[in-house]
């Protein structure tokens, strides 16, 4: 999990400040900073899986360090920002995040509605409002929501149609209590872009949109711009994995975040790896490269 001394040398050159604020027609999770490096959007972090097994003083302790400037709480996680937590307790959440300038960014839900049985896809709307009332309490931005495939026997469009039905009454109840809903890319089959286009048309509600979530599949001859300029109306939020690896063969990083540029998106674009590091030091280190990367990448 450590950088070598050589990387750091040549990564922590690129390191810098950035700023952030909201894309346009939504208030900024926090006020918007000055940005030495160029950069209109900030890095922030899912717990999932680098802080997974972090308590949320460590989590925002080391994103303070490191200047990670926001974190989405993914549900189950060691943190334990819950909807089962008590209202003082969320004040205490919510006290937390002001102390340490670290923003909350929202809650990362495994809420999903493309289950073919219908008792299944209420559970998990009424479990997403617990989520919007959690996040809207402590003072945060939005719910991350998934579908996560498309059931056999199906037909496709029937399911992308339920799937938006659903957000739709999710996105109502965000409006009313001032929040988002940002649905992931995500899943076999719901993950490919013209199919989470047709989500959100099927949705049609201006508190709901997506979070980019840098699949491969969102990659075409090497580029992105064709899957991006299908979702870009609806982008809220953007999650980014592996950039320490070789970008250029991995996933076109530069040029995403030069198209997140061209669009005005000024929010935050969220460290969201498959690593869980050994202990929080370690877990340090890697940020604190990871994040010399970024500001290289995303300078443009």
């Amino acid at each position: 999990m450590r950088p070598n001394r050589r990387e750091f040398v040549v990564a922590g050159a690129s390191a810098g400040v950035v700023a952030v604020g909201s894309v346009t027609g939504a208030e900024p999770a926090k006020p918007a900073a000055s940005s030495a490096a160029g950069i209109p959007f900030q890095l922030g972090m899912v717990t999932y899986n680098v802080a997974a097994q972090w308590d949320l003083a460590t989590t925002l302790k080391i994103c303070k360090s490191v200047g990670i400037a926001a974190v989405e709480c993914r549900t189950t996680h060691k943190h334990g920002v819950e909807p089962s937590l008590t209202k003082d307790q969320r004040a205490d959440v919510k006290k937390q995040f002001a102390d340490s300038g670290v923003a909350f960014w929202g809650a990362g839900s495994t809420c999903e509605f493309h289950a073919p049985d219908e008792t299944v896809v209420k559970k998990n709307i009424e479990l997403c409002k617990t989520f919007i009332d959690l996040v809207a309490e402590i003072g945060g931005k939005g719910v991350k929501v998934r579908p996560n495939g498309l059931p056999k026997g199906v037909p496709v469009e029937k399911t992308l149609a339920q799937i938006g039905k659903a957000l739709k009454e999710c996105g109502t109840a965000a409006e009313s209590a001032g929040i988002e809903i940002c649905v992931e890319v995500h899943g076999p089959g719901t993950q490919e872009p013209a199919n989470a286009k047709t989500i959100m048309e099927e949705t049609a509600h201006k508190s709901v949109g997506l979070t980019w979530n840098s699949n491969p599949t969102d990659v075409k001859a090497g580029s992105v711009k064709e899957s991006f300029d299908m979702l870009k109306p609806w982008i809220k939020s953007c999650h980014i994995n592996e950039i320490y690896k070789d970008a250029a063969k991995i996933y076109p990083y530069r040029e995403l975040f030069s198209l997140l540029r061209s669009i005005g998106y000024n929010r935050y674009t969220m460290i969201e790896v498959g690593r869980t590091p050994t202990d929080p030091a370690s877990g340090e280190d890697m940020l604190r490269y990871y994040k010399a990367l970024w500001t290289e990448l995303a300078r443009g």
